[in-house]
């Protein structure tokens, strides 16, 4: 059994509880998450079944997009919903203020990880020293933001956004909820997260626990989809005497390679008689080899 599968997060499980559960009713060993996801937040989490663990590093590697809801005035230790909060003011901001402030936050900006996060510092994760009441120096990272949009805003003591975010790897949401209010000068928490975009797979054709569970049982497993679905990568073409070449790490020049325009050195699917059998690095001279999978 090898695939990938388009899982609905229910909030209160983290990504480890989803897998040990998937591991449990498909009877396989190797299943693994693409990025975790809180524990309060909902939405799509790729689970890599089999060979397609191997997958999982490349789907990381791809775009996210999220709905988030922005409280603006209320502080949190953890910027979201979860944490104590530190500060409550009705602040005097309107949604012309926001918008102001948005274009700042779209490219590439440097984020700096929260304390309440699973980064590392000198071996421990940075929540580890945020729960023994600790501060540590952090270093920023660079992060994309693609596209940030006001969806909607909610007037009251405590004003509400709604925001759509697309960005890269490893961007912190909640991070951008408080440095909003940052912005605003008068702090903000996020409130509520739904991811709703995961590289290739979108929301709308993710599967809950119940749904995977409910077809499984009877002998329905459309929902683990083939590898190729899990990349958005460009994909090249072997014939059968290429294909055997790549899997024993042989290079092939580029006119005996069926393929789209790709740019020099990008990664690409590699596919042999329909079945992905690796990704590979498109260069000048062809194809080479990065990981095979047999």
């Amino acid at each position: 059994m090898e695939g990938v599968i388009n899982v609905l997060k229910p909030p209160g499980m983290t990504s480890s509880d989803v897998v040990v559960w998937m591991r449990k009713l498909l009877k396989v060993k190797k299943v693994g998450h693409t990025g975790t996801l809180d524990p309060g937040v909902a939405g799509v989490l790729p689970l890599c079944v089999g060979k397609g663990t191997r997958l999982a590093e490349y789907i990381t590697e791809q775009g996210k997009t999220y709905i988030a809801e922005v409280t603006f005035g209320i502080t949190t230790e953890t910027q979201d919903a979860f944490g104590k909060v530190i500060k409550r003011t009705s602040p005097e901001v309107r949604q012309s203020d926001l918008e102001r402030v948005i274009p700042s936050f779209v490219g590439k900006i440097a984020q700096l990880p929260p304390m309440y996060s699973a980064v590392r510092k000198e071996g421990k994760h940075l929540y580890e020293y945020a729960r023994q009441g600790l501060a540590v120096e952090r270093t920023p990272r660079e992060v994309s933001i693609y596209q940030l949009k006001l969806k909607k805003w909610y007037e009251g003591e405590f004003p509400r956004a709604i925001l759509e975010i697309e960005c890269s790897k490893g961007t912190y949401i909640r991070t951008i909820s408080h440095d909003l209010g940052q912005a605003l000068g008068c702090g903000a928490h996020m409130s509520y997260l739904v991811r709703i975009r995961s590289g290739p797979f979108k929301i709308q054709e993710s599967w809950s626990l119940e749904e995977i569970e409910e077809a499984a049982n009877n002998g329905n497993y459309t929902f683990l989809l083939p590898l190729t679905a899990g990349i958005d990568l460009p994909q090249v073409v072997l014939s059968a005497v290429r294909g055997n070449a790549f899997r024993h790490g042989l290079p092939t020049k580029r006119e005996l390679v069926k393929s789209l325009s790709i740019g020099n050195e990008s990664y690409v699917q590699v596919i042999e008689n329909g079945e992905l059998i690796g990704i590979g690095i498109w260069r000048e001279e062809g194809l080479y080899p990065h990981k095979v999978f047999g």
